[in-house]
Order: C-alpha cells, then structure tokens, then sequence
C-alpha cells in the first residue's frame, strides 16, 4: 500500500501528482538516460537491473526495453543478473558495469577508493561512458528506492517504450 496517498499497487505514475514540478525534472532525467544515452543497451540493462536486486525493487526487476530483443536484450541477461560476477555470458565490459551498478548501490566510497576497478574500468570504458553509467546509476538507485520505500507500483511490470 503507497505510503503517500491510495493509490493501486499496479499505478506507477499517479503519485507524481503529489509534486509536479519535482516529478517532471525527475521525467526528464529518466527520458535522457533511456533516449539520449550512450551505454550498449546489454551494459545498460545489466547495470540497471543489478541496481534493482540491490533496491529490492518490483517494478524495476519487471522492467523492460521494447527494444531489448532487437538490442540482443533477451530474457537470459535478466536471469542471471544475480550472477553478474559469474555467468559466462556476460562481457567484460557488461560484468564491469554490472560490478559499478552494485558497488555504487552498496559501498560507493570503497569504489571510489577501488585503483585496481578504475584500471580495469579504463580499459572497457571511455570517460563519457563512465558518465553516462554513473548518472543512470544515480536515477535507477535513487528512483528505485523511492519507489520501494513508498510502496509505489510494486505490482507493475512496466514496459518501456520504443524509440522508433
């Protein structure tokens, strides 16, 4: 049950309305990280779905891209998202992200003190890639948290729309 207002456990959005100006800086943020980032979409989902596990968010481990299967996004990179360090089918570059998703929801201070992640980091991620990863971070962890800490659209599986 949404701790700020009676909303169905299926709406995700209706609560925005609770503080429009906020929520409408807080749409744009997310339109860019969907629409005008730069990250391969498997990196990008690897990433945002680690974060989800960290937040033990619903509707952020039920979200899709529409345009994951025609990214090479199936089903498989979601299963085994738990196992980022592990599954072979992840690249390094994607497991890195993945390992960047997690410190950052769980120990940022010691990734940032991490000499030896950001050598490796270096070799698989320009610096405006580590931009982009670090700020869409910023909008799964924060957003994610909010949304599980207020109960909202805990039910959904949301799916995110195409950008054809």
């Amino acid at each position: 049950m949404s701790r700020i207002g009676t909303f169905p456990a299926d709406d995700l959005t209706a609560w925005m309305a609770k503080s429009p100006e906020l929520a409408a800086g807080i749409g744009g943020f997310s339109t860019a990280v969907y629409n005008r980032g730069r990250l391969p979409m498997r990196v990008r989902e690897l990433a945002r779905m680690v974060i989800a596990f960290d937040n033990e968010c619903a509707v952020c481990v039920n979200t899709r891209d529409a345009d994951g299967p025609a990214a090479g996004v199936g089903e498989e990179l979601y299963d085994h998202a738990s196992e980022w360090r592990t599954w072979p089918g992840y690249s390094h570059q994607e497991r890195l992200a993945a390992e960047f998703a997690h410190r950052f929801a769980t120990d940022h201070t010691g990734l940032r003190d991490d000499e030896d992640f950001w050598s490796r980091c270096s070799e698989h991620f320009s610096d405006e890639l580590l931009a982009d990863l670090a700020l869409s971070c910023a909008l799964w962890l924060g957003m994610g948290r909010l949304l599980r800490t207020l109960d909202i659209g805990q039910a959904c599986a949301f799916t995110l729309p195409s950008r054809a």
